[in-house]
């Protein structure tokens, strides 16, 4: 019996965060550039993705590239965007037969031209789909994210909008880059490394977290129905007893 045949379809979580980590050294181990990683990197991202939508799950958001990965040597930022560009020119049609609504957060403006366009097209092109809401974290830093929600609502006492004692949790998480989302319940990390790295801060604090040591490009759906097994056999209490979640 394979993993997702084991699956209890009425626990599943709402929202999947993945770390695809590895790329690099999947490829150095292949005596490859570490653009050769990244290339077949892509597969797993369309397996997991195909994995997530028969499971009906409601969203997915990838770390494809951090606020921090624009240090790296340039030609690998370079053919990394390129490798962006061409894979979502090729995905829509994909995104549209899965009914996969395309989504982005992050410091979007520093993506090159061509990059942003081509994901903005994309975007609007699946903006009416109903199925996975497939979030790709772009330029993105958890940090910055939320001293930006902080400036937010700075700005909205300053001119009177707000009064600081209307802010609360909630009212942060709407100033936050993923407003209108559910917070991930299930944390993936691939590689093995044990580590958040500036991702999702906020949004984690009771998500369950999953490492693994495979790299991402051998990263695939079965995988993916492991870990949330692994997920369902937890339990989840929120500050509460045994006792009282039973």
């Amino acid at each position: 019996m394979g993993y997702k045949d084991q699956i209890d379809l009425l626990k599943l979580p709402k929202h999947i965060a993945i770390i695809m980590d590895g790329n690099g050294r999947w490829a150095k181990e292949k005596g490859k550039l570490r653009i050769f990683g990244h290339h077949n990197g892509v597969l797993s991202v369309r397996d997991v993705v195909e994995g997530a939508t028969l499971l009906n799950i409601g969203y997915l958001t990838l770390y494809t590239f951090s606020s921090e990965n624009w240090n790296r040597p340039k030609l690998e930022v370079m053919a990394i965007m390129e490798l962006m560009v061409s894979t979502i020119h090729k995905e829509i049609r994909n995104f549209m037969e899965k009914n996969v609504r395309l989504q982005a957060i992050g410091d979007l403006n520093m993506l090159p031209d061509k990059a942003h366009r081509e994901l903005n097209n994309a975007i609007e092109k699946t903006s009416g789909n109903t199925g996975l809401v497939l979030t790709l974290a772009l330029s993105y830093s958890s940090r910055r994210e939320i001293v930006q929600a902080a400036k937010n609502l700075a700005a909205k006492v300053q001119s009177g909008e707000l009064n600081i004692d209307e802010i609360d949790e909630e009212t942060f998480e709407n100033n936050l880059y993923t407003n209108g989302m559910p917070n991930p319940e299930l944390l993936i990390r691939t590689s093995g490394e044990h580590r958040i790295s500036n991702y999702l801060l906020w949004q984690i604090a009771y998500a369950e977290l999953y490492f693994t040591t495979k790299l991402w490009p051998d990263f695939r759906k079965e995988d993916l129905y492991e870990a949330i097994l692994d997920y369902q056999k937890r339990e989840r209490r929120f500050g509460m007893t045994s006792e009282q979640v039973n």
